[in-house]
This record gives structure tokens, sequence and C-alpha cells, in this order.
């Protein structure tokens, strides 16, 4: 495959060589660029079929995106300011603490870390993800029957998550804002990876299975995903899948 981009539509996808599968990926990020990636042995005339056939859905997700699109969610480091923890939001008090904690539904900033900023509540969310992800992993690795070996909580740019075929698995810091049952969808579906690869049926398949109203889920993450903050705005201009 020596193209480095396909054009259909007048939109120019980039294309990234893969793993040893034939089979080709194409995702959409939340700011509507399109990646195909492939197999270098696939041709450029099968790379045009297959992103042909998913015309429909380039479209509709375009229409999804822009129904979506959003201004960048910025935080100031003023008392009131509203953070957010499993999907409850805390007011920002800056104060003498010996830490960056919650306490009495305030988020409290020491005096002694104001000028870290937002570095030392980036640094609090992954604390938390950190002890509180890990026995949520273990349930789902569990019901999907895989096997982890590591869990890191920490900035993935344009991923939610990730897990490799070794079985160590990231998550994104700033999913620590999200409800529960919309991390533990985060959780479930890049677990699944490590069964299926790839976005076909039988991935669905098996999210379903664990996660019967995963749907449900992947609709609101969709939706509320695109409105947390993702740290300060001069360094995250972020693109996530939704």
């Amino acid at each position: 495959m020596t193209e480095a981009t396909l054009s259909i539509d007048n939109l120019a996808i980039p294309v990234e060589t893969a793993g040893p599968s034939r089979r080709a990926r194409l995702t959409m990020e939340r700011d509507g660029s399109l990646t195909l990636r492939a197999a270098a042995d696939v041709s450029p005339d099968e790379l045009r079929a297959f992103v042909a056939s998913r015309r429909r859905w380039i479209y509709r997700k375009l229409a999804e995106k822009e129904a979506l699109s959003y201004t960048p969610v910025t935080k100031e480091l003023t008392n009131g300011e509203g953070f957010a923890y499993l999907g409850r939001s805390s007011r920002l008090l800056i104060a003498d603490s010996d830490r960056v904690k919650l306490q009495h539904g305030r988020l409290l900033l020491p005096l002694s870390q104001r000028d870290q900023g937002h570095d030392a509540i980036i640094a609090w969310y992954r604390e938390r993800g950190r002890a509180w992800l890990p026995k949520r992993v273990r349930d789902w690795a569990t019901r999907l029957r895989v096997e982890i070996v590591d869990l890191d909580v920490r900035d993935l740019g344009h991923k939610w998550g990730s897990a490799d075929p070794q079985g160590r698995v990231a998550i994104h810091w700033a999913t620590m804002q999200l409800r529960p049952p919309l991390i533990d969808y985060v959780l479930a579906h890049e677990l699944a990876h490590l069964r299926e690869p790839h976005h076909g049926p039988a991935f669905w398949h098996l999210v379903a299975r664990v996660q019967p109203d995963y749907e449900d889920r992947k609709a609101e993450l969709a939706e509320h995903g695109a409105t947390l903050w993702v740290g300060a705005l001069e360094t995250t201009a972020r693109s996530w899948p939704g």
C-alpha cells in the first residue's frame, strides 16, 4: 500500500499501516477527521471499495459530530469553580491543606500548590483513578475472560483508553469525571479489544454479552464526553473517539 491518503467525495483520509490482519479499519475522531488503518498488503483498490461501502456511515457520523460540536471546556483556578468526579460536581476551594482532596463536597487545592494549578488537579485525578479503577478493571476482565498485567491512568491524547495484546491497560485521567456506568463502558470496550481487535460484529456481540445496554452508554458517552474538561486549553486540543 503506497498511498499516504485516500480521497472520497472530496474527503482526504490518511492511511496508516496497521498489523498483519488484512481487515481495514476506519475511525472518526471527535473533530470529524477520519483515519484508515490497514495491513501493508491491502491494495489501494480494496481500500477504495471498503471506504465506499462505508459512505453512509461516514456521513451519519459527520452529522452526529456536527450536532455535538462544542467549545472546549476551560477551568479557572478560583473558588467556586466546578470540577466533576464520578459524575458529581464539587466546587473548588483554595485553602490551607496538605494535598488536593475532596472534603465535605469541596475539592481542596492547597495554597502551596496553587502555582501548579491545573497540573496539581490532573495529578489528583490520576491518583484517584489508580485507586478506584483496579477493582472495576478486574471485574470486567473476569467477565470478558481476559488477563490484565498492568493498569495505568494518564493522558492518552485522543483516546479514552487502550489495551495492548500483552494485557497492559491505560485509561485517560479525564474519564474519572464520568458517571461510573460510563467508565464501565470505557473499561468493557477496551478490555473486549483483547479478544476482538476490530470493531466488527464479533466485537460488539462480545460487548453486548457482558453489557446489554452498551448502546445507551455509548450514546451518552458520545454526548457527555464532549463536554469534559481535559486539561489546560493550550496543551489539550483533543478529539477522542466517540
